[in-house]
């Protein structure tokens, strides 16, 4: 004989496996999601910003690669989850023309981002952000914001938030980094990323 409180306990099982088993089939969508087709790209902006050696990076400078352009700061709990994998990115697939390049939106500067870089051994080039790059790219009202930019400059997938994993960023690598180069740097400084404000 079953008892009321051993009915609702079997209930409260069943709802949770049902919401895990669907958090991780919705995971599991997200991180093979394929990246834009070609036709679907925009390029996306150039910009000029100083990063940790003084240098100027340009995205132009990067004609030719593969690109994660990871818009993040020290305070923002998500991008701490996924900056050791952009590390290990850039490790693993910076000789095959792919390059990770941060940009910062930290309010303090410097002070606050090149200890973080010390710390965290971020092998990768980091400049700081500003309210002209922000708006080039559409408001930037959530960290992480993280493209992939393909070979020819254009955007090839966004990611708003935390991704659910590595993999889904590993797998959008991949592909562009095996699809043939094509054309040159598209560039587009007054252009609205209506990506942005559209699925992801």
């Amino acid at each position: 004989m079953t008892t009321p409180a051993a009915s609702r306990l079997a209930a409260a099982g069943v709802v949770v496996f049902c919401l895990v088993t669907l958090a991780c089939s919705n995971a599991k969508v997200f991180a093979n999601a394929d990246v834009k087709a070609e036709k679907d790209r925009r390029a996306a902006p150039d910009f000029a910003l100083k990063d940790a050696n003084g240098n100027t990076l340009r995205l132009s400078d990067y004609k030719g690669k593969v690109v994660i352009l990871d818009f993040w700061a020290t305070w923002c709990g998500p991008c701490k989850v996924e900056i050791p994998w952009f590390i290990q990115f850039e490790q693993q697939y910076k000789d095959k023309g792919f390059a990770v390049l941060g940009i910062s939106m930290d309010e303090d500067g410097w002070s606050a981002v090149k200890p973080f870089i010390e710390e965290h051994k971020m092998n990768y080039r980091v400049a700081l952000g500003n309210d002209q790059v922000s708006e080039l790219y559409g408001g930037l009202d959530s960290l992480p914001t993280t493209l992939l930019v393909d070979r020819t400059g254009r955007i090839a997938k966004v990611h708003i938030g935390l991704e659910t994993g590595r993999d889904g960023f590993e797998n959008e690598i991949t592909n562009l980094l095996d699809a043939p180069a094509m054309g040159g740097l598209l560039r587009a400084p007054g252009f609205m990323p209506a990506w942005l404000t559209g699925p992801r």
